[in-house]
């Protein structure tokens, strides 16, 4: 089984922004597979199912992105999964809007989601895809441009996007699958 952690905001509030880019892709990945994410406990809003054949849950932490770690930890300790079983899904202000990549090991690079939940499971072995969010011009502006909506003309750039995260998931966790499978 593998855990794969949508990260972002809840509320309507942060709905829309670039910071909840994690929590698109975990939605829309979910909704290929059908995974209604319908549980609410462990400080996520969770589903369980498959992911090409493979077992997985699917969860959007329901802490503010400063505090994903608390549900990551929780997760990972409710369903018996080590580190190396998790795939966290993130906004990266260091990619252009519209980049995606994976990563399988490092530090947080900033992102503040990224250095919560490393710092509650006390190790930043653990995969993620980054999805490009762009900067913005002026870095004084980083909270207000990450809790900010996309621009209306990005829509397609942004749909296309995800798209191509929720093929980056697919891929990483067929990677780890592999991974898994070569060190039992």
């Amino acid at each position: 089984m593998f855990l794969i952690l949508g990260l972002g905001n809840p509320g309507p509030r942060y709905e829309l922004t670039r910071h909840n880019a994690g929590f698109w892709v975990a939605d829309n990945l979910a909704d290929k597979y059908d995974i209604r994410l319908g549980c609410h406990k462990y400080l996520s809003l969770y589903g369980k199912g498959e992911v090409d054949g493979l077992e997985v849950v699917i969860a959007k932490p329901m802490t503010y992105m400063n505090e994903s770690g608390k549900a990551a930890k929780s997760l990972l300790s409710a369903f018996n999964l080590s580190p190396e079983q998790m795939l966290v899904i993130h906004d990266d202000i260091d990619l252009p809007l519209g980049k995606v990549k994976k990563k399988f090991k490092g530090g947080d690079g900033g992102q503040r989601g990224i250095r919560s939940t490393i710092q509650s499971i006390r190790t930043g072995e653990f995969a993620r895809v980054r999805v490009g969010i762009g900067r913005p011009e002026d870095k004084d502006d980083i909270v207000d441009y990450v809790l900010s909506p996309f621009d209306a003309e990005d829509s397609g750039l942004i749909n296309e996007t995800m798209e191509q995260a929720v093929q980056a998931v697919e891929a990483t966790l067929k990677e780890l699958n592999k991974r898994k499978s070569t060190e039992d």
